[in-house]
């Protein structure tokens, strides 16, 4: 394999488990690959919105304060802080994964960010950029999809993006590997969409 570096862009909504899981993945491909992550934010809330049933069942519209708080991060301190709270978050005391997402002001404290960027999940403020972000994500990608979207820019400059891979366990090191290599070879086929089992 080339040493030339490649780099990610990872949209993810901060409260998706999957989107968590396919974060470990890329995570454990970028300590084997020379590749570069970068963490940035979208929100199933937006995707939702105006449909008659919210899919994700969030009639209170919780799922909005993770994601604004995200766009806060990003805005005033980029994407590998974006990167270091994502992984705090979804980080349990014992140093294992979660379930489900920790408290938002621990995770910036463990973050090393300002725990006064938890008040930015109740305020509008970042909206305009978390929906910049958001529309970014899916301008790449064709048709209904959902959290994470992957876009990898080659050395060459040659991009492809795509829903996904969606994964119910943080693959072994050597499986993480094969699925990212498989993952890459079919979404540089021109007209590829989506597989679905």
């Amino acid at each position: 394999m080339g040493t030339e570096r490649s780099t990610v862009d990872f949209w993810f909504d901060p409260a998706c488990p999957l989107s968590r899981v396919t974060a470990s993945w890329i995570v454990s491909v970028a300590e084997q690959r020379p590749i570069d992550i970068r963490w940035r934010v979208m929100s199933l809330s937006i995707l939702n919105e105006g449909k008659d049933v919210d899919p994700e069942g969030d009639e209170e519209g919780y799922l909005w304060i993770p994601a604004r708080v995200c766009a806060a991060i990003l805005t005033a301190h980029g994407h590998t802080a974006l990167g270091r709270f994502y992984d705090a978050l979804w980080t349990a005391e014992d140093g294992g994964p979660r379930e489900w997402m920790g408290d938002i002001a621990e995770a910036l404290s463990a973050a090393e960010l300002p725990e006064a960027l938890a008040g930015a999940g109740l305020s509008t403020d970042h909206d305009t950029a978390l929906r910049a972000s958001h529309a970014e994500a899916m301008s790449l990608v064709v048709g209904e999809v959902g959290t994470p979207i992957l876009a990898v820019t080659h050395p060459s400059g040659a991009r492809h993006a795509f829903f996904g891979p969606v994964v119910t366990e943080t693959p072994a090191p050597d499986d993480a590997l094969r699925l990212w290599d498989g993952t890459l070879l079919v979404a540089s086929v021109p007209g590829f969409r989506e597989i679905k089992t």
